[in-house]
């Protein structure tokens, strides 16, 4: 998975930058295609990558995550 979304970056990241280089009649195309790579590709990508064994659960607001953080501040400040 992880090369995958490399391979991806650096073709999206290709595309931009031909686009950019390259004095062709399609060059806007280029960078548009390299663009729509990189948002609906490799970022989604990336994010399931990175989100996919963690428990949201964590991460939430709770009653019990809030009342962990201030007995972690009462005991920081002691």
């Amino acid at each position: 998975m992880k090369y995958i979304i490399i391979f991806f970056l650096v073709v999206s990241i290709a595309l931009i930058t031909s686009g950019f280089l390259l004095e062709t009649a399609y060059s806007q195309q280029l960078i548009g295609f390299g663009v729509l790579a990189l948002f609906l590709i490799v970022f989604p990508l990336f994010s399931y990558y990175r989100w996919k064994d963690k428990k949201i659960q964590d991460y939430m607001l709770t009653k019990e995550n809030l009342d962990k953080m201030r007995e972690n501040q009462r005991d920081k400040k002691h």
